[in-house]
């Protein structure tokens, strides 16, 4: 269903400062939805922080230049944000996906609002404005700014494009749409530069995460005549390269390049404990479905989720799902 904007519109009206909250381990549609809504409530006069359960990856903080996003209990305390008056949550409907700011937004006195285009959710006692055909939470923001007559700016429109065009694969993915590209024209309009974008994005690695693409690449296992792929990564593989949590971003998407695969999987050892797994399908294989059965969420062709059980336990789960999803 189509966001009522008008309904959103008439409670931004109403109030004067704003928190605006993403999930942990945030990629770009998440950061880039909170700093486009940021600039988007700033220009209409709010007052607005951004504050997550987790740090910004050290590869998404050219989305942030003016270092508006903090990290709870870390650059800001619950109780500074007593003063808040709408709480709003982007880009994740699922109380696991928001780490140390779950507490915050259980306890929170503020209107809670959640802007979100995943399908799965959990009951966070918000009000929805979602819509599962959106190819990124990035395109709903640009429809609010659209909605409210926002002139679009390069501080507007930057992180909104790398938003949309992360989720979308660059647009390649079945999501896009002919609306996808008019957005994108319109940002770029705006003052996007997407080669710029693309540069800070992808060619911006460290030798370790180049490192770890390569040993986790050597990894990959196919199974059912090609049709799955996975591979793991170790909390050991972090140590000994020198790499990040987030170096894993885009490495399943690369499994995807091996001819025949139509569902992969890699499960990556935690530093704090636990396993994220995520899932891709190019077939019938509904990974939103898939995940909920462990905890987790997301779209049809793209989900996760995080179980606190040993790699290979987890592993082990996982692909016997699959296996029985793609007999």
């Amino acid at each position: 269903m189509p966001i009522n904007w008008s309904a959103f519109a008439e409670i931004v009206a109403a109030h004067q400062r704003f928190l605006l909250v993403s999930h942990i381990r945030p990629d770009a549609d998440a950061l880039g939805s909170e700093l486009g809504m940021c600039a988007v409530l700033e220009s209409l006069g709010k007052h607005v922080r951004i504050v997550n359960g987790q740090g910004t990856p050290p590869n998404l903080k050219f989305l942030d230049p003016r270092g508006k996003i903090q990290a709870i209990n870390i650059d800001v305390q619950p109780a500074d944000l007593d003063d808040v008056e709408v709480l709003i949550v982007l880009d994740t409907s699922a109380w696991a996906q928001l780490g140390a700011m779950g507490d915050v937004i259980r306890t929170t006195k503020a209107r809670k609002l959640i802007v979100d285009h995943h399908v799965s959710q959990d009951d966070l006692g918000a009000e929805l404005f979602k819509d599962t055909t959106a190819e990124a939470t990035g395109r709903l923001v640009t429809d609010f700014a659209r909605f409210m007559n926002v002139k679009l700016t390069p501080e507007i429109a930057t992180p909104l494009f790398a938003a949309v065009a992360t989720d979308t694969g660059w647009f390649r993915f079945a999501s896009t749409s002919g609306g996808t590209y008019r957005c994108g024209g319109e940002l770029l309009d705006g003052g996007a530069v997407p080669a710029d974008i693309y540069r800070q994005l992808y060619e911006q690695d460290s030798l370790a995460r180049v490192h770890l693409i390569g040993r986790v690449l050597c990894r990959a296992t196919p199974e059912l005549d090609g049709r799955l792929i996975y591979t793991h990564v170790t909390r050991a593989d972090f140590a000994e390269l020198g790499a990040l949590p987030s170096d894993t971003e885009d490495i399943i998407n690369m499994t995807l390049q091996v001819g025949g695969t139509q569902v992969a999987a890699i499960f990556v050892e935690l530093l704090a404990g636990g396993v994220k797994v995520s899932l891709r399908s190019r077939s019938a294989v509904n990974c939103s479905q898939l995940a909920e059965k462990f905890g987790g969420g997301g779209h049809k062709a793209a989900a996760g989720l995080t179980l606190h059980e040993p790699l290979e336990v987890v592993q082990a789960k996982i692909l016997d799902a699959l296996r029985a999803a793609m007999v």
